[in-house]
């Protein structure tokens, strides 16, 4: 067997085998006992705002397209899932202190604002989840208003 062959069939076997290594699924509950509406005002139109753009990455449930099913494209999705929880996860936000919630929301408004959520490699494949510009300021004003009514600790 040729060389070319021979490496052809090793990546061959690589391919299928790592089909059966999955990752876990983020398959929890959007609105549980710490969902970000637990504790804080979020209006309808809002939750269906975030609901449409931001929850696949930042709640407990992910909406898992068929490619997900496909390794290594699920590793990356699963990985990108996880960092984005790490960073802001509406269904734990009620858990957040006082200053990470303000902060939290903060990041939001700017995030919107700059148009640098939802990330465009998420856009590629979820049209759907594309903001427009009212719905973008209706995010960030109400972030922004939400932020105000949180009692910070004072400075120490």
């Amino acid at each position: 067997m040729k060389l070319c062959a021979k490496i052809a069939l090793g990546v061959g076997v690589v391919l299928i085998a790592i089909q059966f290594i999955r990752p876990a699924r983020n398959l929890g509950v959007v609105e549980g006992p710490n969902f970000i509406g637990t504790k804080h005002a979020v209006p309808a139109e809002i939750n269906r705002h975030l609901q449409r753009s931001c929850y696949d990455c930042h709640s407990n449930q992910t909406k898992y397209p068929f490619y997900a099913n496909i390794q290594p494209v699920g590793w990356w999705l699963d990985w990108h899932v996880r960092d984005a929880k790490k960073h802001l996860n509406f269904s734990e936000f009620a858990t957040y202190t006082p200053k990470r919630a303000a902060h939290k929301l903060e990041e939001v408004a700017e995030e919107v604002r700059k148009k640098h959520m939802p990330l465009d490699s998420y856009l590629w494949m979820h049209d759907e989840a594309k903001l427009t510009e009212a719905e973008i300021e209706a995010i960030a004003q109400w972030a922004d208003a939400l932020r105000a009514t949180i009692p910070l600790p004072p400075a120490t």
